[in-house]
C-alpha cells in the first residue's frame, strides 16, 4: 500500500429522505439495512481495506456522531475523526479534510467517498479505485467516478463525457443536476452520460488550488487556519470558524467550474442508498414485486411496495399498490413510492408542528 494515499469518508448527514428509519440520533449510515451485521458506514470502511493504510482513513462527521463511530469502528483512532460543529454541505467538509491531510502529508492523494453507498461488485470497485489513484498521481486532475446508467433516473446528477484521455477516463464536458424523465431518457440513449457517484479523487494540493480558484469564499477560512491543522489547536479553530463557511456542495463550488475535471467511467453495481426507492430497486422482491425489509409481513392483493418495520411487529396489508410503509419506534410513514421526493418536506412539516421529538 502507498502511504501517500488517503480516504475521506463523509458520514455526517441526517438522511432525512429515509425517515423514519433514518433519524437525527442515528442516521442511515449507521444502520444495518440488510441484516448482514454491518452498517453502511462499516461496509464503506471494509471496502477500503488493503487499498489505503487504516491510519490513512479519515472520517468526517457531525460532532454528535462521534460515539456511534467509535462504537462501530473501534479500530479508528480519535485523530482520524474530524468533528464538524455544524453541517455545511460537502465543499467545506472536503476543504477541511484536504487542509488537514496536507498538514500531515504534503504529498497526499485523496479519495472522498460518501458513507451510504451500496456496491455489489467490491472487487471491481477496488480495481477502479486503484486506477483512479494512479491517474491522479501522474497529473493535476480532479476525478469523479461516473456510473454507467441502467435506467432514466431523475434523482441523480449526470456527467457528460468529453474527449477520452486514457482507458475508461475522459474529460468532463458538462454536469447536469437531476433532469426530468424525458431528458434522462435522452441521456441514457445517447451513451455519453454517466451518473455522478459523488466519489472523488485528487491530490490535496490540487483540490486546495481548485477551491482557491473556484470557491475562495469556502477556502479562505481554512487558509486562515493552516498553522493549526495537524496540531492540538485544530478542533478549537474549527469550532470557532467552521460555521462561517458557506453551505455549498463540492459539485457547485468546484467540479462544475474547474478546467481539469475528469471522469472515470465505471460499472460495479452501484446504488446511492439515498431514498426509499433506491432501497426498493436494490432489494430482492417477491413474485408480487414487494420488498419486506427484515420484517414480518403478510401482503394480500398488494404489489410493488416496500415495507420496513423495526422490531417484532407484524404487518398485514391489503390493496396497496406502490407504497412505502415504514414503522420505527414512535413514527409510521405511509406514502406512495412516487411521492418519495416529498418525504424531506414532510419531515420539515413534522418538525414545524411537533418539534424534534419524532426526528
Amino acid at each position: 500500500m502507498d502511504n501517500n494515499r488517503y480516504c475521506v469518508i463523509m458520514c455526517g448527514g441526517v438522511g432525512s429522505r429515509f425517515w423514519p428509519f433514518s433519524k437525527a440520533a442515528k442516521p442511515k449510515q449507521f444502520i444495518d439495512f440488510f441484516g448482514t451485521g454491518r452498517s453502511l458506514l462499516q461496509m464503506a470502511f471494509d471496502r477500503m481495506q488493503g487499498i489505503v493504510p487504516n491510519d490513512n482513513i479519515i472520517l468526517i462527521t457531525n460532532e454528535s456522531y462521534e460515539p456511534l463511530i467509535k462504537e462501530q469502528l473501534p479500530e479508528i483512532k480519535a485523530n482520524q475523526i474530524l468533528l464538524e460543529p455544524v453541517r455545511r454541505n460537502t465543499a467545506p467538509c472536503i476543504a477541511w479534510a484536504a487542509h488537514h491531510i496536507k498538514a500531515i502529508n504534503p504529498n497526499a492523494k485523496m479519495m472522498v467517498a460518501p458513507s451510504d453507498h451500496v456496491i455489489l461488485n467490491v472487487d471491481r470497485f477496488r480495481e477502479n479505485v486503484v486506477k483512479a489513484f494512479e491517474f491522479i498521481e501522474t497529473r493535476d486532475a480532479l476525478v469523479t467516478m461516473g456510473i454507467k446508467p441502467s435506467r432514466p433516473e431523475t434523482g441523480y446528477g449526470y456527467i457528460q463525457m468529453g474527449e477520452q484521455v486514457e482507458d475508461n477516463f475522459a474529460a468532463v464536458k458538462t454536469f447536469t443536476e437531476k433532469p426530468n424523465e424525458e431528458l434522462a431518457r435522452v441521456f441514457l440513449q445517447s451513451g455519453e452520460f454517466y451518473w455522478n457517484s459523488g466519489m472523488f479523487f485528487w491530490s490535496a494540493d490540487s483540490i486546495i488550488k481548485a477551491l482557491n480558484d473556484c470557491a475562495p469564499e469556502v477556502n479562505t477560512i481554512f487558509e486562515m487556519g493552516q498553522k493549526y491543522f495537524g496540531t492540538d489547536m485544530e478542533q478549537e479553530f474549527i469550532n470557532s470558524y467552521f460555521e462561517a463557511s458557506p453551505s455549498i456542495s463540492i459539485d457547485f463550488a468546484v467540479m462544475e467550474k474547474a478546467p481539469n475535471v475528469f471522469v472515470e467511467m465505471v460499472d460495479f453495481g452501484w446504488n446511492d442508498l439515498g431514498t426509499w426507492r433506491s432501497l426498493y430497486e436494490y432489494s430482492p422482491k417477491n413474485r408480487d414485486g414487494n420488498v419486506t425489509q427484515n420484517c414480518k409481513a403478510l401482503m394480500f392483493n398488494s404489489h410493488n411496495n416496500v415495507v420496513a418495520i423495526k422490531g417484532d411487529k407484524l404487518i398485514v396489508a391489503s390493496g396497496l399498490e406502490g407504497y412505502i410503509v415504514a414503522d420505527v419506534d414512535d413514527a409510521l410513514l405511509i406514502v406512495p413510492l412516487e411521492e418519495e421526493q416529498r418525504i424531506k418536506q414532510y419531515v420539515n412539516d413534522v418538525k414545524t408542528k411537533f418539534g424534534d421529538k419524532y426526528l
